[in-house]
């Protein structure tokens, strides 16, 4: 090797060192996976909540309002369920990459990324009760997408910059189903469901292959 060859690799070392404290590396695609499997299987769930309610609708021959407020707990009871399930496998696949690659899960910067991810979660998690609350369930759907989306791209400067990229993507997202309002199921399940999929797909052949590899 070379001298200007070593002098390459080290600066190499030292930006892959800089990296590491000051981004949170250990965020595994595979927890991407996981939640777009978790999202298909809910959007799956919720479409045969739909069905059996108009089944029901049809059976009796008009609107009931008791049936739709047990269909609107049974639809939030089934996205928190979904909401656990994402949550904890990701803790579980990103806890399983930190390990393998002698990361820490819990330091500085990875409270950067989870104080930065909540604050738009929250707002939007309070945005959207006050929807429910005023009756305006078409804009649930977009209204997910859309702050779930800011809250990536809020937490993407202090982690892997693929994350900035799936932000911008449920914000865009979101905004087409506003123009599309009655189909916010399909576009809840290309965005939590499809794209993390995709971009989980795509991070882990960037950043674990290897890793899974050796």
């Amino acid at each position: 090797m070379t001298t200007e060859q070593q002098h390459l690799e080290t600066l190499s070392d030292i930006k892959r060192i800089m990296e590491r404290s000051s981004r949170f590396m250990s965020l595994s695609g595979l927890s991407g996976v996981f939640a777009g499997v978790s999202a298909l299987a809910g959007a799956a769930g919720a479409l045969a909540l739909f069905h059996a309610y108009y089944q029901r609708w049809e059976i009796r021959g008009h609107y009931d309002d008791a049936d739709f407020v047990q269909l609107r707990l049974n639809l939030i009871l089934l996205g928190l369920a979904v909401m656990c399930m994402a949550f904890f496998g990701g803790l579980y696949f990103t806890w399983r990459k930190a390990k393998r690659s002698n990361l820490p899960v819990f330091d500085v910067t990875s409270r950067k990324v989870m104080v930065n991810a909540l604050i738009p979660m929250i707002a939007g998690g309070a945005f959207i009760v006050g929807l429910m609350y005023n009756n305006l369930d078409v804009l649930i759907a977009p209204s997910c997408l859309i702050f779930y989306g800011m809250a990536l791209l809020n937490a993407s400067k202090y982690t892997l910059t693929d994350i900035r990229y799936l932000g911008i993507s449920e914000i865009t997202l979101g905004i087409l189903n506003v123009f599309f309002l009655r189909r916010g199921l399909y576009f809840w399940a290309i965005g939590f469901g499809f794209m993390h999929i995709f971009y989980g797909i795509l991070m882990w052949w960037k950043y674990e292959r290897q890793t899974t590899e050796e």
